[in-house]
């Protein structure tokens, strides 16, 4: 009974056509060996599955009480075959800050596509999480905002550009339609520890690289204003924080994709090739 996993399909699709001659078309098979098949099923579990006659084909009680457990062993071994496929695949792990959601997506896609084909196990990580999981060999790769760690191989750079200011509800520049840097002195600039922000006025306050979430809540305690990309600001929504167009020059944020130059696989340059090809075809 454990190695009948082809009898078992030919009785679950006999079961659903109620025809022997279709289920064995269904199948590419003969009738005579479809109906073997079942008579090897039936003698192996020691019960009739099927009551046939000349003009129809109906399901024993005992038959109707086993196709559900049928069906489940059928998309079990599904599953299990598509399981040891994946695993089959050669498959790097790749840690990005969130914000860059969209392009870790489409290169999984990419790799997802090519011949053969690489698995991408992805890890949303801040950029301190990312480092050590770098450092680690946790991760094949890396996408940190720049500069990166001087340990690290770097290429296919992109900016994101900084083009909004998150200010706390109740504020005075809130209902502005826009600010420029010149308005920013006197302020507390939430400032990423490795990335100040170039060329802007105000009192820096340090705080974690691409953790925006935890910035936002800074900003909402009133504990400073936060430069932040118009792509963060079209998916956050919060009630205690309000966005406001930020003029300040060509503000932006550099990220890269990053890895150690001791695991260079072919993976890894399938996905070096992958990033680069997403970012020229977006």
């Amino acid at each position: 009974m454990l190695l009948m996993l082809r009898e078992i399909h030919c009785f679950t699709r006999v079961a659903e056509r109620l025809s022997f001659s279709a289920a064995a078309a269904d199948l590419g098979m003969s009738q005579p060996a479809m109906s073997q098949a079942i008579t090897r099923l039936e003698r192996a579990a020691g019960i009739r599955l099927f009551e046939r006659t000349a003009r129809e084909v109906r399901l024993t009680g005992e038959g109707k009480a086993l196709l559900a457990y049928a069906e489940q062993v059928i998309e079990s071994a599904r599953s299990f075959t598509a399981e040891a496929a994946r695993l089959a695949r050669p498959t790097i792990h790749l840690a990005y800050p969130p914000i860059v959601g969209a392009l870790a997506a489409r290169i999984v896609r990419r790799l997802a596509g090519r011949t053969p084909a690489v698995g991408v196990e992805l890890r949303a990580a801040g950029r301190g999480a990312a480092v050590r999981a770098l450092a680690d060999g946790e991760v094949s790769a890396a996408i940190l905002a720049t500069p990166a760690p001087a340990q690290f191989v770097t290429a296919a750079r992109f900016h994101v550009t900084v083009d909004h200011l998150a200010v706390p509800v109740g504020h005075r520049l809130e209902s502005r339609p826009r600010v420029t840097a010149d308005e920013l002195g006197g302020q507390v600039l939430l400032t990423p520890a490795n990335r100040p922000w170039p060329g802007l006025p105000g009192r820096p306050r340090l705080v974690a690289d691409d953790d925006f979430a935890a910035a936002l809540d800074l900003v909402a305690a009133g504990a400073g204003l936060l430069p932040i990309p118009q792509l963060l600001v079209r998916s956050i929504r919060r009630d205690d924080v309000r966005f406001v167009p930020l003029e300040a020059g060509d503000l932006r944020i550099t990220y890269a994709l990053a890895w150690s130059r001791e695991r260079v696989t072919p993976e890894l340059m399938a996905l070096v090739q992958a990033v680069q090809d997403a970012l020229w075809t977006r």
